[in-house]
């Protein structure tokens, strides 16, 4: 059995100062690349994991065998079972760049033992299964329908401190809204070749040591999410949606982790703006640099690829608006 998904964007988490009682909240977009696909079988021995000799060796990271192995066996816990597996990668994407890879790889480990137990589990179950969208839910959501998704977070009562995901165990948001992505908007991606973004311990930190957020950040983010980001998808209003984020991107948390970077993104963003790329800005902690437009993409590409291809992998994609998909 195979399982086919992709990466995400992560626009902003929206509220990270909790004082109506609910915090995080998320925005993002699934893409179409790039993307994950891994088959799985059962075998008489003990859990294996392959990777197709296409992928680069760069590539392959010891982390993508712990995650593997980490939901493999939530999954078996889960199911009361003791089957091994043989997993192998047909193709991956970086971990800690922005993507969203570790959600999309637990939950596919997840979904492929689930399915070849015939057993059947909504999102929800199996992203608490795999302890996944303790934070964000953008990433369950692209898992599960694709898409544009905006999220509402979680009560404080139940969520009582700012967190990352790989350091909250509660179930994931609620969606407040998915839509479809529109089509003729070109996504480009922008990855340098540098370190990944913040995590484990010291995503933890920069949470605790730049949280809450100042109120009136959040009340902007929320204003602009809902009065002109989801009525731009809607509408296909490129103009609007570029304005929204790009104002976003300066505000609250994601100004805090935009601050946090290299000068090269910094340089990234601000030459996708500088030349006629209407949205631009980066994903998650980084370092994935996204613009957004529709049009000149193939001079766009080019013109990025001579400005910074030698130190970065440059892609288009554009929307994707459905979820995983099962191969049997």
């Amino acid at each position: 059995m195979k399982i086919e998904t992709s990466a995400r964007l992560h626009l902003s988490l929206i509220d990270l100062n909790g004082s109506e009682g609910r915090i995080d909240g998320g925005i993002g977009i699934t893409l179409k690349d790039p993307a994950l696909e891994i088959e799985c079988i059962e075998n008489d021995d003990s859990t294996k994991i392959l990777f197709d000799e296409s992928i680069s060796k760069d590539l392959i990271n010891d982390e993508y065998s712990q995650k593997i192995l980490e939901a493999t066996n939530n999954m078996k816990e889960y199911l009361s079972i003791d089957t091994e597996y043989t997993f192998k990668i047909n193709n991956i994407y970086p971990i800690h760049h922005g993507l969203g890879l570790g959600t999309q790889l637990l939950l596919s480990v997840g979904q492929l033992i689930s399915q070849l137990n015939d057993t059947s589990l909504d999102i929800n179950q199996l992203a608490r299964i795999i302890q996944r969208g303790g934070t964000s839910g953008i990433g369950v959501e692209s898992f599960n329908r694709g898409g544009f998704i905006v999220d509402g977070g979680h009560k404080k009562d139940i969520k009582k401190e700012f967190l990352p995901s790989s350091y909250s165990t509660v179930s994931p948001p609620p969606v407040l809204a998915r839509y479809d992505f529109p089509e003729k908007w070109n996504i480009i991606l922008v990855i340098p070749n540098i370190s990944g973004g913040a995590y484990g311990k010291k995503e933890k930190d920069i949470f605790q040591s730049y949280t809450p957020i100042n109120i009136k950040d959040v009340e902007k983010i929320s204003y602009l999410t809902l009065m002109k980001l989801m009525p731009a998808v809607i509408e296909e209003d490129l103009q609007s949606f570029s304005d929204a984020i790009n104002k976003i991107q300066e505000l609250g948390f994601k100004k805090i982790e935009k601050n946090l970077q290299y000068p090269i993104i910094h340089d990234i963003i601000d030459y996708m703006k500088e030349n006629g790329i209407e949205t631009a800005g980066m994903s998650s902690f980084g370092p994935t640099c996204f613009g957004i437009t529709d049009s000149n993409i193939k001079y766009h590409k080019r013109d990025l690829e001579d400005m910074f291809g030698e130190n970065s992998t440059i892609i288009v994609t554009n929307g994707k608006n459905h979820g995983s998909k099962i191969i049997k």
